[in-house]
């Protein structure tokens, strides 16, 4: 759209966004402020021919409903400035900070949203998949300033190298974002311009891992029960961090001395060991503390949430001498990495974990000691 439309209402001027650009949007940033529920700026007063001039710059406009009796000058998110604040003007770079602190506008409509949450819902997609296709949808459009329809294969090569070059996301997040657009294009909006996009390559990097003595200092110094439990179960059981909070007390099998991990990652159960000291902990700690659901509830009602699990496992790091870098999800890796020190085979190690590739498992084998896997460098064979 060429032409804008500024609407005069009481003391207020409405300037509607479609397709307009990010200059124009960050202009009008200057002297308003964006309304999301009604898709438009606000300017909260009037203001003279020399900023129209700032805002609009070569690009006509049509006044609806002006009214010329009480002119007044507009200012930054409401406040008044050039006459009417001798002396307080921004610098350039000081308005360039603030208008750069202001989202774009989200124009990926309701419509849209609800049509790809049905189709995803219809096909059974996870919670968290529905959110992640929706949320990079959603950016795709704002961070262009173009609507669905008007997406095209070179604005996604531009949305990931933006990824890439400014945002300095993984691989693994640039994936997830080509195929959270190419699901809305081909399945609801039944376009196909996203099959000639290659995917980058995935980081082939080592996952951080924590020796027996770490794990042993690790659990030692948390005195918290609770928190305590949550690790432990992390690592003995080689569970993912959204595995170990969902977990409830009828999934122990105490006898089988097992653990249900029910509706894991791509929707399928697994069983996996419960160790003996686990096991032992959980008896007392579920009779201590009155559990009879979620063995970690939270403080909603429900249970603990990802985000917090992870802060506990960062406030226990912090409490011990490791210098790692490791997240909870080390507790996992450290779990196989041990099994097949151990001698584990690696297909039951396979199973435990949930891998459905038995090429996802096998990159333990780089990081297991070599001396446990009784591997010799042939330099060590060599004679003087």
């Amino acid at each position: 759209m060429d032409v804008a439309y500024l609407f005069y209402e009481g003391d207020k001027i409405t300037v509607p966004m479609f397709d307009f650009d990010n200059g124009l949007f960050r202009r009008l940033a200057q002297f308003g402020f964006w309304d999301k529920d009604h898709g438009c700026f606000v300017l909260r007063y009037r203001i003279n021919a020399n900023q129209y001039r700032i805002i609009f710059a070569d690009r006509p406009y049509v006044e609806v409903g002006k009214d010329f009796q009480n002119p007044a000058i507009s200012g930054f998110f409401g406040r008044p400035w050039g006459r009417e604040m001798p002396g307080y003007t921004l610098s350039e770079q000081d308005r360039s900070c603030m208008v750069s602190s202001v989202p774009p506008p989200d124009i990926f409509s309701s419509y849209w949203t609800e049509r790809l949450k049905m189709e995803l819902h219809s096909r059974k997609y996870s919670p968290k998949t529905i959110t992640s296709y929706i949320y990079y949808n959603r950016d795709l459009c704002r961070r262009l300033q173009k609507t669905p329809e008007d997406i095209s294969g070179d604005d996604l090569k531009r949305y990931l190298a933006y990824m890439d070059m400014v945002k300095d996301l993984a691989s693994s997040s640039m994936n997830l974002a080509i195929s959270a657009v190419r699901f809305f294009y081909n399945n609801v909006m039944h376009r196909n311009f996203t099959g000639e996009q290659y995917r980058p390559r995935q980081d082939k990097r080592l996952p951080g891992v924590l020796s027996r003595a770490e794990v042993d200092q690790l659990l030692n110094n948390e005195r918290n029960p609770k928190h305590r439990l949550l690790l432990m179960l992390a690592y003995s059981s080689g569970l993912r961090v959204s595995e170990v909070v969902t977990l409830k007390k009828e999934h122990v099998d105490f006898a089988r001395k097992t653990l249900l991990i029910y509706g894991a990652k791509g929707r399928r159960d697994r069983l996996t060991l419960l160790a003996d000291r686990a096991a032992a902990f959980i008896k007392e700690y579920c009779i201590r503390f009155g559990i009879k659901s979620w063995l970690f509830p939270g403080q909603a009602g429900g249970h603990l949430t990802i985000r917090t699990a992870q802060n506990v496992f960062e406030k226990a790091i912090q409490n011990t001498s490791i210098q790692k870098k490791v997240s909870i999800h080390s507790l996992r890796h450290t779990f196989a990495t041990h099994l097949l020190e151990n001698g584990t085979d690696i297909k039951y190690i396979q199973t435990l974990l949930g891998h459905s590739s038995l090429r996802t498992t096998e990159r333990y084998t780089h990081i297991a000691r070599r001396s446990v896997l009784r591997i010799q460098s042939p330099l060590d064979n060599t004679t003087e």
